[in-house]
């Protein structure tokens, strides 16, 4: 029996959330604004910790309830579009760049 598995490579999107980029969400990726326009804690969105705050930190709804974003964690948009958060460590010691062709097939 075999207790051993390896994560499948699959690309994800993430963004690492900090103080200043909360303040201003200029940099946002368009999926975090779309989640910003979820309603509270509904899966998939990304919503002041503190109802009213708007420089405090951030959650994300998922199906498990609410997940705080902490300043620094990363916002992962996986492969089935769901969100979470992932500490810096764990992050770096998980996920690599990926880098993407950009060339045209003939």
């Amino acid at each position: 029996m075999n207790l051993k598995f390896r994560k499948k490579p699959v690309v994800i999107e993430a963004f690492q959330m900090t103080r200043e980029r909360r303040v201003s969400n200029v940099d946002w990726p368009d999926w975090m604004h779309l989640a910003w326009q979820l309603g509270r804690e509904t899966p998939g969105s990304l919503y002041p910790t503190k109802e009213g705050t708007s420089k405090g930190t951030l959650s994300i709804g998922t199906l498990e309830g609410q997940h705080l974003v902490s300043w620094g964690d990363w916002i992962i948009r996986g492969a089935k579009s769901e969100l979470y958060s992932c500490k810096p460590d764990i992050f770096e010691a998980t996920y690599e760049a990926a880098f993407t062709s950009n060339l045209v097939v003939m």
